[in-house]
């Protein structure tokens, strides 16, 4: 196998020691104002920004440049009724069959149940889903590798890029999720991986009061 090519690396800018610990601040306190939204408005979004933010995340890093994430937006009344459908009754099982106590006893804070009106009143939802392996022409198969690792930061991505976006997100994986690939007809070597719900919030949009642990909780430095 050839050596891959490789091209020498020029940095967008280059500034400054003070002007980056004022960039990171100020990316702080901007990214601080993010927060999971379940009252969305149905105002709609053009589709052009939807497209920015998901061209954004498919430049997360992968294994081995696989790329192993598939986006697929959808916005169609008909299929988020139907997606709504699929996960309230996932949901309903959930809440009240399958979820243990104290995983219910965590979740009462954030006041969720099985009823989830968002999935149809957010103009985009954007299933995400993880590639575990391609196939190509010839029925050869290709495992990926780090999977979950990579959609995992792709996501990330898209939802910082949403967010720069003045939109909002919430984050919504019902389980299972086998639904989806009916629904979207995905084939069988994708997995779900997340439904994201994306818009602007609702003029009542309520959030729980709840806060972020402190960076001494998170973080040791050596």
């Amino acid at each position: 196998m050839n050596d891959p090519a490789f091209l020498a690396y020029k940095p967008l800018q280059v500034i400054s020691e003070n002007e980056m610990k004022n960039n990171s601040l100020d990316f702080l306190n901007k990214i601080g104002f993010r927060k999971s939204i379940r009252h969305f408005s149905d105002k709609p979004v053009p589709l052009s920004i939807i497209k920015n933010c998901i061209k954004a995340a498919g430049t997360a890093p992968s294994g081995a440049n696989l790329q192993p994430w598939q986006f697929v937006v959808v916005s169609d009344p008909k299929v988020k009724k139907e997606i709504r459908i699929a996960a309230e009754k996932e949901e309903e099982s959930f809440y009240h069959d399958s979820a243990p106590d104290e995983w219910l006893e965590v979740l009462k804070p954030l006041g969720t149940n099985e009823v989830k009106p968002f999935l149809e009143d957010a103009p985009y939802l954007i299933a995400i889903f993880m590639k575990k392996y391609t196939v190509d022409s010839q029925n050869r198969i290709s495992k990926h590798y780090y999977v979950h690792e990579s959609v995992g930061i792709a996501t990330g991505i898209l939802i910082t890029a949403l967010h720069f976006s003045g939109l909002v997100t919430l984050t919504h994986t019902p389980s299972p999720m086998k639904f989806l690939n009916e629904i979207l007809d995905r084939p069988k070597n994708e997995k779900p991986y997340l439904l994201l719900v994306v818009g602007y919030p609702a003029e009542n949009a309520l959030i729980p009061n709840i806060t972020k642990k402190k960076f001494d909780e998170i973080c040791n430095i050596f």
